[in-house]
């Protein structure tokens, strides 16, 4: 089956719409929570977030990437594999869930916060919803029904305001965090329960069951390797710096990750269901990675830079004042992050859209191999050497992807680059106006004035280039814009 450039488009622009709304809601709530809570209480739920994001891949067990990669039969055959992953999902996350609570205290004190072991209980009650959310979620991503999920998106978007915040101001505790996360997991499961109205069926199957883990095990394999290089560090650090120490490096990647996450989580879901669509044509699975790559990199790369230009400032203005110290970490992390996406992410997506589960596992060892003990050394030397050393050695998965997507699939990281060099040229001309701002300048005022300038500057010089005025803003125009 292929994909058309209209539903593309057409997704892209709900993914995108709503990704924005629920992302920039997302910093803002951060910013506030930031300013009420201590870092050391972030420390605390990153230890409880480490648990349950390490478990949820066992309880999607890697199939919500098979609805959106495999071409079933029929619509019937679908509805089959849909309730298989459901039934096996939930089954899962309840033995999880069970295994977690009986062994909670010695599993609090493996994570680095021993005592917590109620809130390790409590945190875990997202692990059925998530669920139920993932299969779901996974069927309207296949169709590229981006529109449908816009909406349950949009009624979370309340809960950091209503729940979170005024929890955080009543107890200053990691339970305002907790009991947020939860609430914004059961309201997104009951909207889309109420829209959808659906129901399991009688019916399971072994053998069709075989069948789908025999693709959805590299992909929850992977995933796992995945969570090992994001989670991994963490578990080392723990052991190396404070509660406060952990806090800040762990808060100051999520702050960056939710920023970038306004453009990449609106594409990267689109870009999988793309290429899935057109896996069995070459020629359209090579245009549609090129035209993701350059579309998305004319934003993500300069936000990069800016980031890392800008890092005293954004710390300031998104954390305050108390985080200070993660300033560097937060701009090295918000550079590598961005480009990242164009390389690892992507062609994470282009493995699994031709099936290719395997590779990607390869390359996140490759990268774990390099990862675990660079962290534990930098972690020993210094917070500082630990914030460039964490950005930088993920580089190393950036030329793995090239190398792996070149051999396999004939995708150049030259050519990518080469449709990116105007992008390119703009950013660097752009960070040199920016830094001479940030040099100069003796307030906060004079240093958000830059980035106004330094916006301005980048899409001057962009401008400059035939080939964006002719061609890329167009897409980007049609991609955001464009209605159907």
């Amino acid at each position: 089956m292929s994909v058309s450039d209209s539903a593309i488009i057409k997704a892209t622009k709900w993914s995108f719409l709503s990704q924005i709304l629920s992302k920039l809601a997302a910093p803002v709530s951060s910013m506030i929570l930031a300013r009420i809570l201590a870092p050391s209480v972030y420390g605390i739920v990153a230890s409880v977030n480490m648990v349950i994001s390490f478990c949820e891949l066992f309880s999607d067990a890697g199939f919500n990437k098979y609805i959106v990669q495999h071409e079933a039969k029929d619509e019937d055959d679908l509805k089959k594999i849909i309730n298989i992953a459901f039934i096996t999902n939930f089954v899962l996350t309840m033995l999880i869930w069970g295994v977690i609570c009986i062994f909670a205290t010695p599993i609090a004190s493996l994570v680095g916060c021993p005592g917590k072991e109620t809130a390790v209980m409590v945190a875990c009650v997202m692990l059925p919803l998530h669920g139920f959310m993932s299969i779901q979620d996974a069927r309207f991503r296949r169709d590229m029904d981006f529109k449908m999920l816009f909406f349950f998106r949009m009624v979370t978007l309340i809960v950091p305001f209503a729940v979170t915040i005024p929890i955080a101001l009543a107890t200053r505790s990691y339970w305002a965090l907790i009991i947020g996360n939860i609430a914004s997991s059961a309201i997104y499961v009951i909207a889309m329960e109420i829209k959808l109205k659906w129901r399991p069926m009688l019916y399971f199957s072994f053998s069709k069951l075989r069948e789908m883990f025999s693709f959805s095990m590299w992909s929850m394999l992977e995933a796992i390797l995945v969570w090992v290089i994001n989670w991994g560090d963490v578990f080392i650090v723990t052991r190396l710096l404070s509660q406060g120490e952990l806090g800040i490096y762990k808060t100051s990647m999520n702050m960056v990750g939710q920023i970038i996450g306004i453009i990449s989580a609106a594409i990267v879901p689109v870009h999988l269901s793309a290429l899935s669509r057109a896996q069995n044509d070459s020629e359209k699975f090579k245009e549609l990675f090129y035209k993701f790559s350059t579309v998305t990199g004319i934003i993500l790369i300069p936000l990069g830079a800016g980031m890392l230009v800008y890092k005293d400032l954004l710390c300031y203005v998104t954390l305050g004042s108390q985080w200070m110290s993660g300033a560097t970490l937060m701009g090295m992390w918000g550079l590598i992050s961005a480009v990242a996406i164009l390389f690892n992410s992507f062609g994470t997506n282009a493995l699994i859209a031709k099936g290719k589960p395997k590779i990607s596992v390869i390359v996140q060892l490759l990268q774990i191999v390099v990862i675990i003990p660079t962290v534990y050394f930098s972690a020993r030397t210094s917070f500082e050497c630990l914030s460039y050393t964490r950005a930088l050695i993920r580089v190393f998965g950036m030329v793995a992807f090239s190398v792996v997507l070149r051999k396999m699939f004939s995708i150049s990281a030259f050519t990518t680059l080469r449709k990116l060099l105007p992008v390119l040229i703009s950013t660097i001309g752009m960070a040199i106006v920016g830094v001479l701002f940030v040099y100069f300048a003796n307030s906060v005022i004079l240093e958000f004035v830059g980035v106004f300038v330094c916006i301005i500057v980048y899409f001057a010089i962009l401008m400059v280039f035939p080939s964006v005025r002719k061609q890329t803003i167009p897409q980007m125009k049609a991609l955001l814009f464009k209605r159907k």
